[in-house]
């Protein structure tokens, strides 16, 4: 009989193991492609793979990590022999005594649901789509750069623990991918499908959930647009925001303050701390009573959806805000203990070669019950918002300054004159209860980033929202230069 390389890493590893409290392998086979067209002409096929195991020993109080790309019986060895020196280090110098942290035992499995797998198509066929795709985006001489692409990404993962713990995922990824510039005189706009963030897990199927062929003749439109656009006047009025523009509000007031190990100061050194103390949950009024935001990792389309963290604890759909009350921290198993309050599935690694830390996942906004003519309709003098194209936040996640790439007017319960250059700022602490509309279920969008940052080393992680339309009052609107 054949061994996978998974049956042959669990019985080197069972092989291997020290006399500790607790041990962990976690192994990540990772392939990645991106194909890119710039002005019509195809860049350089960029292909990668990775492959390598973090072993994590807990032992008298202490833990350590040390990850090889050595698959070999002794690879692993001379791993945990380092992971296990490590834990003897830190046995007096670590932030608790590791050893009444409870790990999970989960045993299970997950897999991306996949229609038309990315090997289905030839490579010269998706070339070909990306080729189309460009077509449709040079349209006019004020086009000055177009481009297409498609990121493609799978990952297999192994977790076993010396408690029984066996969970196995395996993850397909798709991120499509393009924009136009385009040049007037001294005017030069940029118009993305999305800001980029159509990033879905699945197959080649997920092109035509996203309408990426049918994408490009609005996009086009809209930058063009943008040329003979007044610039975005400044006010405080009604500020409707689309959903590629509400991923990354939701993103950045609302994901990075409520992660815990940042509340604990794990971040405070490389990307900042939070508004939000330990003592608001369950109490603080985050924003207004229409606010209801989930932790999802079981929508199957969604970016980060997943069965298992990646310290094994199961994945399950949790409130975070209900009826604008904050209510639980996005937290996993270690910072839940160090807080001694609940959180969720949410410790997650980039690769075989970071350890996992509490990050977002899919972290969506529910829908409401408005339509977009409804919103707009109740809107005297305000602006609509598509597409993020800059951000500013500070280093507790508070006080906020957002560009995005396109606007239209809203007057009299009408939309009107398209302006460019559209920003806005607020506070976190008091923005999410200026929420006075949300759109319904017909108005929701599922998108993703593969860029969230965070951690040191830094680690760049797969994020997903769900969120529709939104509309809030009164803010800080104002043009660019």
């Amino acid at each position: 009989m054949i061994r996978t390389l998974e049956e042959t890493l669990e019985a080197r590893f069972f092989a291997v193991l020290p006399e500790v409290d607790f041990c962990s392998l976690r192994f990540v086979r990772e392939r990645d492609e991106c194909l890119l067209v710039r002005q019509n002409i195809l860049q350089p096929v960029s292909t990668s793979r990775d492959i390598g195991v973090m072993i994590t020993v807990i032992d008298r109080g202490g833990m350590g990590y040390a990850a090889t790309s050595e698959l070999t019986e002794v690879g692993l060895r001379n791993a945990v022999k380092c992971a296990q020196s490590w834990a003897q280090r830190s046995v007096s110098c670590g932030v608790l005594d590791y050893s009444t942290i409870r790990y999970p035992s989960a045993v299970g499995e997950y897999a991306s649901q996949t229609k038309n797998s990315w090997d289905s198509v030839t490579l010269s066929e998706k070339i070909d789509l990306l080729q189309a795709v460009c077509g449709q985006l040079k349209t006019d001489d004020r086009i000055v750069d177009w481009d297409s692409s498609l990121w493609y990404t799978e990952v297999d993962s192994l977790y076993l623990t010396t408690h029984g713990g066996r969970v196995r995922q395996q993850f397909r990824f798709v991120v499509p991918m393009f924009g136009v510039t385009v040049n007037q005189g001294l005017d030069t706009e940029r118009r993305t499908f999305g800001g980029q963030g159509y990033g879905r897990q699945g197959g080649l199927e997920t092109l035509e959930a996203v309408k990426f062929s049918e994408a490009p003749s609005q996009v086009v439109a809209e930058a063009l647009e943008l040329l003979a656009a007044p610039n975005c006047p400044s006010g405080n009025m009604d500020l409707l925001l689309a959903p590629d523009q509400m991923i990354l509000q939701i993103h950045e007031s609302i994901g990075h303050p409520i992660e815990l190990d940042r509340i604990l100061g794990d971040e405070r050194n490389y990307a900042g701390t939070s508004f939000v103390t330990l003592d608001m949950f369950g109490a603080y009024q985050y924003g207004s009573e229409l606010l209801n935001v989930t932790f999802d990792p079981t929508k199957p389309e969604e970016f980060a959806s997943y069965g298992f963290d990646d310290d094994g604890q199961e994945a399950t759909k949790l409130d975070i805000i209900r009826n604008g009350v904050l209510l639980r921290p996005l937290g996993g198993v270690m910072s839940q203990v160090r807080a001694g309050m609940d959180g969720v599935a949410n410790s997650r690694a980039s690769s075989w070669n970071r350890p996992p830390i509490d990050r977002m996942a899919n972290l969506n906004l529910e829908p409401g019950s408005s339509s977009i003519e409804e919103m707009v309709a109740s809107v005297e003098y305000g602006i609509l918002m598509k597409t993020n194209c800059s951000w500013s936040i500070d280093d507790s996640r508070n006080k906020f300054q957002f560009g995005c790439e396109w606007a239209q007017l809203i007057e009299d319960g009408r939309l009107t004159t398209v302006v460019k250059k559209p920003n806005y700022r607020g506070v976190s602490a008091t923005f999410w209860r200026s929420l006075k509309m949300v759109g319904h279920s017909g108005t929701v969008e599922v998108l993703g980033t593969p860029y969230c940052g965070k951690g040191e080393p830094n680690q760049s992680i797969r994020v997903g929202h769900s969120t529709p339309m939104c509309l809030f009052s009164d803010v800080d609107v104002f043009g660019g230069a």
